[in-house]
């Protein structure tokens, strides 16, 4: 059965298991039954840099406290890791191959706006709202059928002007814009508000180590000043030498040397990288106090992710745009208050893709799921029921710009990886990579080219093309949609 089928199936036939938890009718005292979510998005975030996750530095109490009284997916990853398409693949919960965003694009898709989770959501009567990093460009006819509050906030400084004379973080920023629209929420409506961090993505404009590259609020001042940060596990240099050339001068390489590369500006930099963590961190604690004080803690769903994985020196990178665990795997922590006490607190090992978060909030709220939809609902394996037919693989992909990393389509699986970089076009043999997560779970060696391990390449390949072939176009025809294809270079 195809994803696209198992895809279509899950969104008739739990709409049923919904309704059991989301009554669409208000209480007599005019409080909604739906619930109301609140989605915290962090920027180039790595999966394990939480203390939930097990990370042995970073502090981070009141996301900790989100997974202990909710769930945390320890194999959760994006379907694209780069920023803006993270974002339209989150809004509308489809493939990039779908989407197509930035291949090239003036405006996301109006009609996969419209069934983007904030439009349903909208349509259905709750007050929607994102603050802070857009990165898609949206219509403004999209936007006023998606967000009843837009308030859109730069990257570049960090720390903004006040009318007082001060300056403030703008990750501070956004939780006071959230408070702002927590305090005027009315009691009779459910809201949907998503609030994206730049943090932790670094200042590109500004290369010096700390405060310069990766600026933290000042509540964070001081921490981890103390602590030796370990080097990354993949930091051998023959690590990085054993890549093929169009992956060693790629910009993760390039960025490498602004962030990584002495040990000096390695420690600087990753403190200054946990501080934004911890920052974020403290405005979590800000915006749970506000939903208890607001009377509305006990009927939010409050849902924790990042829109890619990151390169912290591992492989001698920095950035993400690959196949590899390390730009893939996010964080992802739902929260239910309305989860029994046997379900809470639970690690769940089924993949979850940032795709399914659209599908996810829609069903929680008793509502139809679009067919336009290429995720699926999380809601069944939240709420601790057993879902057979579960994913054991994903399509991968890179199709936005081929200047930066070559247009690469792959396959992430429970047991291998395989991924076909484009380096010379679609009509030259691509670049493969083929690993056994098995034996090689950190993927230090490539099979593609083993005569032994054939069968399997053979699978690999064939179910990377029935994934293509049910999400959208092949990549010649993306190619096609390309102005400036990429220049041959050498493998």
């Amino acid at each position: 059965m195809t994803l696209n089928k198992l895809s279509l199936i899950s969104s008739f036939t739990l709409i049923s298991f919904a309704s059991v938890f989301a009554n669409t009718t208000a209480t007599p005292d005019h409080t909604p039954t739906r619930p109301n979510f609140l989605l915290l998005y962090a920027d180039d975030q790595r999966n394990h840099t939480l203390g939930c996750a097990g990370h042995p530095i970073v502090k981070t109490p009141n996301i900790d406290r989100l997974a202990k009284n909710g769930v945390r997916f320890e194999n959760a990853f994006v379907t694209t890791s780069t920023c803006w398409v993270g974002r339209a693949s989150l809004f509308t919960g489809c493939y990039e191959r779908k989407h197509l965003y930035r291949v090239p694009s003036k405006y996301l898709d109006p009609a996969l706006c419209d069934s983007s989770y904030f439009a349903v959501l909208k349509k259905a009567g709750y007050r929607t709202g994102h603050l802070g990093k857009e990165h898609v460009a949206i219509s403004n006819e999209s936007a006023s059928s998606m967000w009843d509050v837009r308030r859109k906030i730069g990257r570049s400084p960090f720390f903004k002007d006040q009318p007082d004379g001060t300056k403030r973080h703008e990750t501070q920023i956004l939780g006071d814009w959230a408070i702002d629209f927590l305090s005027e929420q009315r009691k009779d409506q459910p809201f949907c508000l998503q609030i994206s961090f730049n943090a932790t993505h670094a200042e590109d404009r500004d290369r010096r180590p700390g405060i310069g590259h990766f600026p933290w609020p000042k509540v964070t001042d001081g921490m981890y000043e103390d602590q030796t940060i370990p080097l990354p596990p993949l930091n051998d240099p023959a690590i990085y030498e054993a890549q093929p050339d169009f992956l060693k001068k790629s910009l993760n390489r390039q960025r490498y040397f602004w962030r990584w590369d002495t040990p000096e500006k390695y420690q600087t930099n990753m403190r200054a990288y946990f501080r934004m963590i911890s920052g974020i961190d403290h405005v979590v604690g800000r915006l749970v106090n506000e939903l208890k004080k607001q009377g509305l803690a006990e009927n939010t769903v409050i849902i924790y992710t990042a829109d890619n994985g990151y390169y912290l020196g591992d492989r001698g990178f920095a950035g993400k745009w690959t196949h590899y665990q390390e730009s893939l795997r996010v964080p992802l922590i739902v929260h239910d208050p309305r989860l029994p006490e046997s379900k809470k607190g639970k690690v769940l090992p089924q993949m979850a893709l940032n795709s399914d978060l659209a599908s996810t909030m829609i069903q929680l709220a008793g509502l139809p799921i679009p067919q336009a939809h290429t995720g699926r609902s999380l809601a069944p394996l939240i709420r601790g029921k057993q879902a057979s037919d579960w994913r054991k693989d994903f399509l991968c992909e890179f199709l936005a710009v081929p200047q930066t990393i070559p247009l690469w389509e792959g396959v992430h699986g429970e047991n291998a990886t395989y991924a076909r970089y484009f380096v010379d076009g679609p009509n030259e043999p691509p670049y493969e990579f083929l690993h056994d997560l098995k034996k090689d779970p950190q993927q230090l060696i490539n099979l593609a080219s083993e005569s032994g391990t054939k069968p399997l390449l053979n699978r690999m390949r064939n179910r990377c093309d029935q994934l293509v072939a049910n999400a959208g176009p092949s990549m010649k025809d993306v190619f096609k949609i390309h102005i400036k294809p990429p220049k041959k270079s050498k493998k």
